[in-house]
């Protein structure tokens, strides 16, 4: 979600919290509708997975399901949206990145104090695919290894430096998702 400190610097807290739970419902509510697992909630984001396995969830498979959670998570919040505008609520903003690679997830920390996260690269780059979402005016950025892997097509946006990544990142995005300065 984009903005969001500033927007609870400004929104009464309940008020704040509802919109959160509202994009939540919307991003979250689509991973799952769409066969999707949520691992984790961190501030603003959510960061989901869709398991492949080669005979019952192949790969292309997957991607698929993934568009079509993106694609789902972008009408929910359109539609919430514009049912809130007439009462001059805040819209939410977003960005969703989309990256396939291996992860680990599970219980980290210490005996004292325990945390479900993920880790690896392939979480790292996929925030640094949605920073770049902010980056290109792009509501939906997807990886090079997403757009090889997605049967259907994909608009590339070039490659962009990124932080840890020597050679930065190549960027795509899906033809309805396409920045308005590169129509």
């Amino acid at each position: 979600m984009r903005q969001s400190t500033a927007l609870a610097d400004r929104m009464p807290l309940d008020d704040f919290l509802a919109m959160v739970n509202d994009y939540f419902e919307s991003t979250a509510g689509a991973v799952l509708d769409h066969g999707g697992e949520v691992l984790r909630f961190i501030g603003d984001a959510v960061i989901a997975i869709f398991p492949f396995e080669a005979e019952r969830r192949p790969m292309a498979d997957m991607a698929r399901a993934a568009v079509a959670t993106a694609r789902e998570a972008a009408a929910r919040i359109e539609r919430r949206n514009a049912s809130l505008a007439a009462a001059a609520h805040e819209p939410i903003r977003y960005g969703i990145s989309l990256h396939v690679g291996s992860v680990l997830y599970g219980n980290i920390g210490t005996n004292d104090r325990l945390e479900f996260s993920v880790v690896g690269p392939a979480a790292n780059e996929v925030v640094r695919l949605e920073s770049l979402c902010k980056t290109l005016g792009a509501t939906l950025v997807a990886s090079e290894r997403f757009a090889a892997l997605y049967p259907e097509e994909m608009i590339y946006l070039g490659a962009h430096p990124v932080a840890g990544l020597e050679k930065g990142l190549e960027a795509h995005t899906l033809p309805d998702f396409r920045p308005e300065a590169s129509v």
